[in-house]
């Protein structure tokens, strides 16, 4: 008989990361990925900057995977996980049983719920499909919004402005990039209004207005921004549609122990945007998190122990680590800056952008925010790691080995 196939849903990156992990660890049965995109596995940093200003393509984006050794199930939605049977469902009400299943279907887009949310113009960016239309878009020279100044808003607007457009940010909070802390978000936004983007922010959208497409946007403050393209850029859910009934305790994603193992099957695991699982950071608490660097690592550690029985398993404590590239500055988090309960400027140059800023919880600092300084963040990164205290991080500044680079200017307590 033919064994079970090991099944990953999600043609991602933690998908593809997870099925090379298992290659590599001696697998030699059958692997199936399914995926929704009729695309093989792309690295999606790009969708948002190279590839939406046009400096990068598609194949530019391409992980590679035409060269592994799985079964691709492109263009192909899984519906429904049965558990007990240890099958998929497909669409089209096909079932493939596994072995053991992998859950790697990342995140989708939150889309604009109000009044004029099915106008042409208001669009999301989450899938290749997603950059290259938008890309057409813009090369028509239309005035841009962004409706939420993360990550996505943040580094679409930056990526419009490169491209001469008029832009303007929209936010009901105070700043931009809120996870980050008030030091970040408030140069996060002096750089954007720098680069001569409209930021209304500590206001909220009521409408989308138009006739047929997308032609203002109404505030809550009462005032109008005109626009030819709506950006919906309000973050990300984990994509766990078809697990509901499954089972499988839900919430956040698809709820893990610290082996990315499913608390509620053995058999299954996730890894990348949909899981969360408990990380040491977090004092135990249930952690997602929604960046390329999780993808990689969680899809190896996930890959790996997909091989295992439970007790043999290794945890996914790797310290998460992120970044943004605005104007040409890269933004690096070593650490977890949300939750954190205050944030310190310990180093900035006076006369240029680059910075570091410590977040604390607890006592320890939990992440390390660089902008424009990588050497800098490796050093900080460590004391991330061994829970240094911030007064520790400040006395070992000021001893610190001058190979790593002279810091931009140490700032007292």
């Amino acid at each position: 008989m033919t064994p079970r196939p090991i099944v990953i849903v999600g043609a991602s990156l933690a998908g593809m990361r997870a099925a090379k992990a298992m290659r590599a660890a001696g697998e030699e049965g059958p692997i199936v990925v399914v995926g929704d995109e009729a695309h093989l596995p792309y690295t999606r940093p790009p969708l948002s900057k190279g590839l939406l200003e046009g400096s990068e393509t598609p194949e530019s984006t391409d992980l590679g995977g035409a060269d592994l050794d799985v079964e691709w199930r492109l263009g192909e939605r899984v519906d429904q996980v049965d558990s007990i049977g240890h099958e998929v469902v497909l669409a089209d009400g096909e079932r493939v049983p596994y072995r053991r299943l992998l859950v790697a279907t990342g995140s989708r887009p939150r889309h604009w719920p109000g009044p004029g949310a099915d106008l042409e113009g208001l669009v999301t960016l989450r899938t290749l499909d997603d950059a290259l239309a938008l890309r057409e878009r813009f090369d028509q020279g239309p005035r841009v919004a962004a409706i939420g100044a993360g990550f996505i808003g943040c580094e679409v607007a930056a990526t419009a402005r490169a491209l001469g457009l008029d832009v303007t940010v929209i936010d009901i909070a105070d700043r931009p990039m809120t996870a980050f802390g008030p030091d970040i978000g408030a140069w996060v936004a002096s750089l954007h209004r720098s680069h001569g983007v409209d930021l209304r922010l500590g206001t909220g959208v009521s409408a989308v207005e138009g006739d047929g497409r997308v032609e203002a946007i109404v505030l809550d403050d009462g005032s109008r921004v005109e626009t030819d393209v709506a950006v919906v850029a309000l973050g990300a859910v984990p994509e766990t549609g078809l697990l509901e009934g499954s089972g499988l305790a839900l919430g956040p994603g698809l709820r893990c122990d610290a082996t990315l193992t499913s608390v509620s099957d053995p058999d299954v695991l996730a890894a990348g945007d949909v899981a969360s699982w408990p990380h040491p950071l977090a004092d135990g608490d249930q952690l997602r998190v929604e960046h390329w660097a999780n993808a990689v690592e969680g899809g190896r550690v996930a890959g790996r122990n997909m091989l295992l029985e439970p007790e043999k398993r290794r945890p996914h404590d790797a310290l998460p680590s992120m970044w943004s590239d605005q104007y040409g500055l890269r933004i690096q988090v070593a650490g977890l800056p949300s939750g954190s309960d205050s944030s310190h400027v310990l180093e900035v140059e006076p006369d240029g952008d680059r910075r570091v800023v410590a977040c604390s919880r607890s006592g320890r600092v939990s992440a390390a925010i660089a902008v424009a300084a990588p050497r800098r963040l490796g050093w900080y990164r460590q004391h991330v790691e061994r829970g240094s205290s911030l007064h520790e991080v400040r006395a070992a500044l000021e001893e610190q080995d001058e190979a790593i680079g002279p810091p931009a200017q140490a700032v007292s307590a």
